[in-house]
Order: C-alpha cells, then sequence, then structure tokens
C-alpha cells in the first residue's frame, strides 16, 4: 500500500496531527471495481490522538461533510472545496486541510475512470499504526477500514474523478 502525507501550521491542522492517504480498490456490491481513498490522522497532533479525533470531525462538520454512514456526492454540490484530478498514476486530491499527490495503482486508475469519482473516507479515528513508508497488508487495512467504530465516526464522500484529458 502506498501513503502520502501532508503538513500545515493551522491550528486545527496541529491538532489533526499528520494526515496519511491510502488508495486501494475492489469490488462493490454491483460486482465492479471501486476507487477508495482514505484519509486518517496519525494521532500525533499536539494534544494527543483523542484532541486529533475531535479535530478531524470539527475539520468535517466545517467542511460540509456528513459524518457517519452518509455519503455526500460533492458532484452535486455548488461550489463544494473538494477536488480530485487523476492523471498517470497518481491522484491529486485538494480539500481544505488536505493537499496530498498519492501514488495509485493500475487498478485503482481503471475503477476511478470507469466509474468517474472516487470513495473518499475521512476517518476521525487515528491510526498510528498507518505510518507512511511502513508496510500495510491487506489485512490491516481491511481491519482499519471496515472496522464499524471507524466506519460510524468517518466522512463518506464520492468526489468526482477529474483528469487532464477533460
Amino acid at each position: 500500500m502506498s501513503q502520502t502525507n501532508t503538513a500545515s501550521t493551522s491550528s486545527l491542522q496541529s491538532r489533526m496531527g499528520t494526515l496519511v492517504v491510502i488508495p486501494w480498490a475492489g469490488a462493490h456490491e454491483d460486482g465492479e471495481d471501486i476507487a477508495f481513498l482514505l484519509a486518517y490522522s496519525l494521532g500525533d497532533g499536539v494534544d494527543g490522538p483523542a484532541a486529533g479525533q475531535e479535530a478531524v470531525l470539527e475539520a468535517a462538520r466545517e467542511i460540509g461533510l456528513p459524518v457517519g454512514g452518509t455519503v455526500l456526492d460533492v458532484a452535486q454540490v455548488q461550489k463544494f472545496d473538494v477536488r480530485l484530478l487523476v492523471a498517470a498514476d497518481k491522484a491529486v486530491l485538494t480539500m481544505p486541510y488536505l493537499k496530498v499527490t498519492c501514488p495509485v495503482p493500475d487498478q485503482w486508475t481503471a475503477a476511478a475512470r470507469a466509474r468517474g469519482s472516487v470513495h473518499v473516507i475521512l476517518a476521525s479515528r487515528p491510526w498510528p499504526e498507518g505510518v507512511p513508508g511502513a508496510r500495510i497488508t491487506e489485512e490491516e487495512l481491511r481491519a482499519f477500514a471496515a472496522d464499524e467504530e471507524v466506519l460510524s465516526t468517518a466522512a463518506h464522500f464520492r468526489v468526482p474523478a477529474g483528469s487532464l484529458n477533460r
């Protein structure tokens, strides 16, 4: 799994700590692949993991992202400040508090292009084991990303997959 992180100096960002993004793709209920981006904090913010979790929830509310099971379709919201560019073997996600260029596998790119969108999960629960550069197995990713507590306290949104060809 590949990971990329970003940093900023804002108070909210310093409480969130290091934000990391992991891409993956897999079969969805309809049998077709779907591209995912999982963004989470390492829990290394200035006030510790619990404050970091609250800061991520605060950021989600500020941005206008619903937390819980509802998936926001960004394409249906006017003037929403979240963008995704898919080019070659990279995804560039730009949103308040996070701007990241993330290497993505071919399966992910194919799924993003076929569906025209990517499902983003902004987890509020920190994942300190998911540090950049560390090898994360599919089982470890699945254990975190499919955990009901993680999913029920995360913001879920679908972002159109823009390209340089459009």
